[in-house]
């Protein structure tokens, strides 16, 4: 099991509000990895990211560290949202320079041949085999809810003004609903979590190529990153890599 990230402020934006970390366990074959993308201002973006990055770790590595089985994954990736999203609000609320702020959380959890991705905003999954990325998640998001009312194409969606509008982030209210996703992976395969900064830019065809020609996670995010910056990299560009 190998895993990797990396982030870049991209070529426009003055500040990163993205962040990302992973924590590998491998002798119980688990791992985490998480992508956040902060909004709210230059300081209060990338406040919100970290926090919710950290936060959402610091709840899950008691389980990723226990030598028993984990019996409820979801639940527990649920709870963890939950908290963080608690904690961020609340640091919204009480700081002046933070009102306002919020993020997108994607994450990994892998128990042995399994995986769940616990999903709130537009940040997104892809599980990679066989020459494909399957897109994991669904996006919070306004042009989302118009493809899902038959409203708007896909290819309309990817050019919409309204496209960077959520529906769904950590801090920003409260409480916050996470959807959670399963499945299996097989020694060899791979999973992306990235920001929109890179599927802004690229499609999913495109990216599936750094796969093919790179046997190592460093190197894929680090052509997945340069590939966005090739296109102009508007926004803050993140990507990180499991392979199993």
């Amino acid at each position: 099991m190998k895993v990797y990230a990396l982030t870049n402020i991209g070529k426009i934006r003055k500040d990163n509000q993205d962040a990302t970390a992973f924590e590998l366990f491998e002798k119980k074959n688990r791992a985490v990895m998480v992508v956040c993308d902060g909004m709210g201002g230059a300081r209060a973006g990338s406040v919100a990211s970290k926090m919710a990055m950290d936060c959402f770790i610091e709840q899950l590595r008691p389980v990723l560290d226990s030598p028993r089985q984990i019996t409820d994954i979801k639940k527990v990736l649920i709870s963890a949202a939950e908290k963080t999203n608690e904690a961020v609000f609340d640091k919204s609320v009480m700081e002046a320079e933070c009102r306002g702020m919020g993020t997108t959380l994607v994450a990994l959890f892998k128990d042995g041949s399994k995986y769940f991705i616990a999903n709130i905003g537009d940040s997104r999954a892809y599980h990679i085999s066989g020459g494909k990325a399957e897109l994991l998640t669904r996006d919070h998001s306004l042009v989302e809810e118009m493809v899902g009312r038959g409203t708007l194409t896909q290819e309309q969606a990817r050019s919409h003004p309204q496209k960077n509008v959520i529906t769904r982030a950590i801090g920003i209210a409260s409480d916050v609903k996470c959807d959670v996703f399963e499945g299996t992976i097989k020694k060899g395969e791979f999973i992306l979590l990235c920001s929109d900064g890179l599927t802004n830019v690229a499609t999913s065809e495109e990216f599936v190529h750094f796969f093919e020609i790179n046997a190592e996670p460093e190197a894929i995010c680090a052509g997945l990153i340069d590939l966005a910056l090739e296109r102009g990299a508007p926004d803050n560009v993140t990507t990180a890599v499991l392979q199993a």
